[in-house]
């Protein structure tokens, strides 16, 4: 059985608002072998060499490389992943699992049991719910001690919002993954088309979802790359899927953007 401890930290001095710790008693087994390519359990061992493209890039899983430039997420930089998804937080599992000190802001309904299951590794996590109105300085003071900070705003930030808080990442050299819309990202990928598979006439289970990732952004990202990805697969893992899919069973198709 897994137990869960919940211990209250402050981010700075000039935030009132605490986070949540989140740390695992016991089952900490179950996280402490990463099978390659999952998501559920993550992808990278702490240690491996081959999984870190280096020091100025957190790495990512296996299968969203071919979508970066770099093949991970470039430090100093903002990504943003479209509306709220199962992308984000595969974006977030690769650095995680790597040993990389994530936080997760504006998301009440991320639990536990969810955020464990995206391979984010519990023991180096910040949770902070509900920022409130002050959420630009919470994300700030987050940005000071994590690497890497899931965030989905409020609202629409606004263009003082958005630089004051580009400064910040670059000064701390960590990555802003942004759930949502951000004018001026460095990378966006966007999960354009999505299939699921399971479905019959009428009947039967989901069993995987198959999806086309887009991304593109400025710079070195800006030349556009696209990808079908299982997300997640039958098996709960995150990997490169054939165009034609693979997967045998009827597909639901949904050829719009998903975001």
């Amino acid at each position: 059985m897994v137990e869960s401890l919940f211990d209250s930290v402050s981010v700075g001095a000039d935030v009132a608002e605490e986070v949540t710790r989140l740390s695992w008693r016991h089952g900490s087994s179950r996280h402490g072998s990463l099978r390659h390519g999952s998501l559920r359990h993550g992808s990278l061992r702490h240690g491996d060499d081959d999984a870190l493209p280096g020091d100025d890039v957190l790495p990512v899983l296996p299968a969203l490389r071919e979508l970066l430039p770099a093949g991970g997420l470039p430090r100093g930089s903002v990504v943003a992943a479209g509306r709220w998804s199962l992308l984000c937080l595969a974006l977030a599992a690769g650095a995680s699992a790597a040993g990389a000190w994530c936080a997760v802001a504006g998301l009440p309904q991320l639990g536990v049991v969810a955020a464990a299951d995206a391979g984010l590794d519990l023991d180096r996590m910040l949770l902070v719910a509900e920022p409130g109105t002050s959420w630009p300085q919470v994300v700030a003071s987050l940005l000071d001690g994590c690497e890497l900070v899931l965030l989905r705003p409020p609202d629409r930030p606004s263009a003082q919002v958005r630089r004051r808080l580009e400064a910040t990442v670059r000064r701390f050299g960590g990555v802003l993954v942004v759930a949502g819309e951000w004018d001026g990202a460095q990378t966006r990928l966007l999960v354009t088309r999505q299939e699921w598979t399971g479905i019959g006439a009428g009947h039967g289970r989901l069993r995987a979802r198959r999806v086309q990732v887009v991304a593109d952004g400025r710079g070195a990202a800006a030349r556009s790359r696209a990808q079908w990805l299982w997300l997640p697969g039958p098996d709960g893992s995150v990997t490169v899927a054939d165009e034609a899919g693979a997967v045998p069973g009827p597909f639901w198709s949904q050829m719009r953007s998903a975001g």
